[in-house]
């Protein structure tokens, strides 16, 4: 399998039948792994995804793929007036289930429809921002824990398009707070990456709420840096899978009236990692 770089992190793979221990450690390595125009039904997907651990249901169920409810379907098209999948899933810098005691693993996208202009995804690389703090504020966040939970702490409006995507009253039952080390070491790789300073974090554990505001905040500034992004284009048939214990993501708007659907997995680390 060749790699293709895509920038300081984030690569293009062009053998999506390579052997899976390939795949895995590329995928660690890279943080975000591409593969380009393949075509995939939805049990073949699925399959591929369950190579790399537990998917998890999203608790958004009313848009999971009929029959795989591992499969949750991101749309802005409509059938008969109603939307077919979620229309905006998280156009702010955020970390996939951080807001759960067992986080994320990797997210997959496998697209489907893309539009003619817009729809990329923004990566920020959480290692290289950790790595680029001050030796004091490395020592001020080593023992601190952040709490989560579902939403964007920098965007509460339910009626916003950049807002978590809405829960009903019986899915927001479902999500409690949870605590996540701030600096935290990745579970596979042992490297320590800034976890979700921007998105789920809304306090951090012992300090007064002003204060853990302003300290996530001034974290959040640092960790998106242009020097630390990478911009990722989709083609039709493109399965991306990034690391999430390693990186914060960012979806982009698009067009409501310029179709574009994504068919996405999100794998859970193991417990206890």
């Amino acid at each position: 399998m060749r790699l293709k770089k895509l920038g300081s992190f984030g690569a293009e793979a062009d053998d999506f039948g390579a052997p899976f221990q390939d795949i895995w450690q590329a995928f660690f390595a890279a943080q975000v792994l591409v593969f380009r125009g393949v075509d995939l039904s939805a049990e073949n997907y699925l399959q591929f995804a369950k190579r790399f651990g537990r998917p998890e249901p999203h608790v958004i169920d009313q848009f999971h793929y009929p029959g795989y409810p591992d499969i949750l379907i991101l749309s802005n098209v409509q059938k008969d007036g109603k939307p077919i999948g979620l229309a905006d899933a998280g156009t702010y810098f955020h970390t996939d289930y951080s807001y759960l005691d067992v986080p994320a693993r990797c997210t997959m996208l496998y697209s489907r429809q893309v539009p003619s202009k817009g729809g990329d995804t923004l990566f920020a690389d959480q290692y290289a921002a950790y790595d680029g703090l001050s030796s004091s504020m490395k020592r001020r966040i080593e023992n601190l824990v952040a709490l989560h939970h579902y939403g964007n702490r920098d965007d509460l409006d339910k009626g916003s398009r950049t807002v978590a995507s809405v829960l009903s009253a019986e899915q927001e039952e479902k999500m409690t707070w949870v605590r996540h080390r701030i600096a935290r070491k990745h579970p596979v790789t042992g490297r320590t990456a800034l976890y979700a300073v921007s998105g789920s974090s809304f306090g951090v554990e012992g300090m007064p709420e002003d204060e853990a505001r302003e300290l996530l905040d001034e974290l959040k500034r640092h960790a998106t840096q242009d020097k630390y992004q990478l911009r990722l284009k989709y083609g039709v048939g493109d399965v991306v899978i990034w690391d999430n214990a390693a990186l914060l993501h960012s979806a982009t708007l698009t067009d409501p009236a310029d179709p574009r659907t994504l068919w996405r997995i999100t794998i859970k680390e193991e417990r206890g990692s």
